[in-house]
């Protein structure tokens, strides 16, 4: 092993915290206006309470950006992205995006909004079922500082189907207790 100069000063790691399905008060530190698939990519951070600053921490740590959601403004979408449009000119006071004469989706850089993430199932690389945590829906910050949010159950993988055909599996009635195969 190689001699480590200087380990006085580096800090020992401490428990790691770990962010929980539930409602936060978060800022958007990044957005970005995904024009040709109709959404807009945003980054946020916790802006309040004891995780505040987590993906910021996370990014320093790991150089990886966790807090990330896309809002589409798809015809089909667009109730969820007037949602989203609402909560965040709800918790900005005398701030106005509407996704129509006050669109510009720089300007939600720096606002507040409430996030409530729940937990979702995925398959990693490696196989294995994992979690990760997703925007459920957006909020205003007062609902979320008061409690008026429910944190939904964790969103659970399907399970997995045969993808052998059910008339293959059975074997019909008459035939030899051996299969000649």
């Amino acid at each position: 092993m190689k001699a480590i100069k200087n380990i006085a000063s580096v800090q020992e790691a401490g428990e790691s915290r770990r962010l929980q399905p539930g409602g936060y008060v978060c800022r958007y530190s990044s957005v970005e206006d995904v024009a040709s698939k109709e959404y807009l990519f945003m980054e946020y951070d916790i802006a309040e309470g004891e995780f505040a600053g987590y993906y910021t921490d996370l990014a320093e740590r790991f150089g990886f950006w966790g807090g990330k959601c896309c809002r589409s403004y798809k015809e089909k979408a667009l109730p969820m992205f007037k949602r989203m449009c609402s909560a965040v000119t709800k918790s900005n006071p005398g701030f106005i995006f509407d996704g129509n004469e006050h669109a510009d989706e720089k300007t939600l850089v720096g606002k507040l909004v409430g996030l409530v993430l729940g937990e979702e199932e995925y398959t990693g690389n490696d196989g294995s079922t994992k979690t990760r945590l997703y925007v459920v829906r957006e909020m205003s910050v007062d609902d979320i500082r008061a409690g008026k949010f429910k944190v939904p159950e964790l969103k659970k993988l399907a399970a997995p189907t045969s993808a052998i055909p059910a008339d293959l599996v059975s074997i019909p009635d008459g035939t030899p207790d051996e299969v000649p195969f």
